[in-house]
């Protein structure tokens, strides 16, 4: 139980720096930046790889990169289909 608290509140924090270091807000808010974070490590695992720091399950660069290619993608999307409307 306690490891996937850890889970969700590192997925959390990777979701919210990847929103700060593109100045953008995640949509959701705290869920949303959770699940940022659990998308965006997947994502960065799968384009580069396991490596670096690792904590609960999360190897920390790869997953706040693929986070921040997330956010970016989501809010381009958004962006997007506010401006069609």
């Amino acid at each position: 139980m306690m490891s996937f608290i850890w889970f969700l509140i590192i997925g959390g924090i990777l979701g919210w720096l990847a929103g700060v270091i593109l100045g953008k807000d995640v949509p959701g808010g705290i869920i949303g930046n959770i699940i940022a974070g659990i998308v965006g490590s997947w994502i960065g695992s799968m384009l580069l790889g396991n490596w670096g720091w690792r904590v609960s399950d999360f190897y920390v660069f790869p997953a706040l990169i693929g986070a921040i290619v997330l956010i970016f993608i989501v809010s381009f999307i958004l962006r997007s289909m506010r401006k069609a409307m």
